[in-house]
């Protein structure tokens, strides 16, 4: 009867235990043993490969400048290319003169700097013709020229007359000309400054009776003179020096 009890108890456990001879069919789990001791470590891993390359940091901030003495000066390096040649001068005025004569000379030469501000300047005898090619009326051509310290155009001889007229070539068809447009006594007429005109060139029938009220005088591109009623004309501002 005990063996094939045994056999049961074989066939029927999981698995035995052998406590003080006796054996014992599916008792419950013991306690977990102590923790085993350490084992010895490992021997150390091969070193990994380089990596990728991180990103720059921020600058730092400057530091502060440094306590000591300036640099001595360099020397003078070689000398540069030659630049380009000027503009022609103005020609000179070869004469003794005195202190008065000087200071109208440096006048002069003051408005001859002037003058070259313009986009056109043109020289006949000892004057000088400028303009900004810039058309307008008669009363703002005068004013224009006076803001500039010079005086409107006009021809005081054949030369300058026909100079003007050839200004701006095809371009050109009425220049204002400095003549005042009121009759000084004596019945002659001036300039804008009363000086009696010393030359004109009248065209036919010139000047007409609308010098004596609003006429304003002009110079025509067939280099005559002609009085007109129409102040207000565009035609061309010309300043003198």
């Amino acid at each position: 009867m005990w063996p094939l009890f045994c056999v049961f108890c074989l066939l029927n456990c999981i698995g035995s235990n052998i406590i003080n001879g006796q054996t014992e069919c599916c008792g419950p789990p013991g306690q977990a043993g102590r923790p085993g001791t350490p084992g010895t470590p490992g021997t150390p891993g091969t070193p990994g490969g380089s990596g990728p390359t991180g990103v720059s940091g921020l600058p730092g901030t400057p530091g502060k400048p440094g306590a000591g003495l300036p640099g001595q000066k360099g020397s003078l390096g070689p000398k540069g290319d030659t630049g380009p040649r000027g503009l022609r001068g103005f020609p000179g005025v070869c004469q003794d003169f005195g202190s008065k004569d000087y200071t109208t000379l440096k006048e002069r030469f003051s408005k001859f700097e002037l003058a070259l501000n313009y986009d056109f300047v043109r020289k006949v005898g000892q004057k000088y013709f400028v303009s900004y090619k810039k058309r307008d009326s008669f009363s703002t051509a005068a004013e224009f020229c006076t803001q500039q310290g010079l005086e409107l155009a006009l021809p005081q001889n054949e030369e300058e007359n026909s100079k003007l007229t050839q200004l701006f070539g095809v371009l050109l068809k009425k220049v204002w000309i400095n003549v005042n447009n009121n009759r000084a006594e004596g019945n002659f007429l001036t300039d804008m400054k009363n000086q009696p005109l010393t030359f004109t060139k009248w065209g036919e029938g010139q000047p007409d009776q609308s010098i004596q009220g609003t006429g304003c005088t002009m110079l025509s591109e067939s280099g005559v003179w002609q009085v007109t009623s129409e102040c207000f004309q565009n035609n061309y501002i010309i300043c003198q020096i």
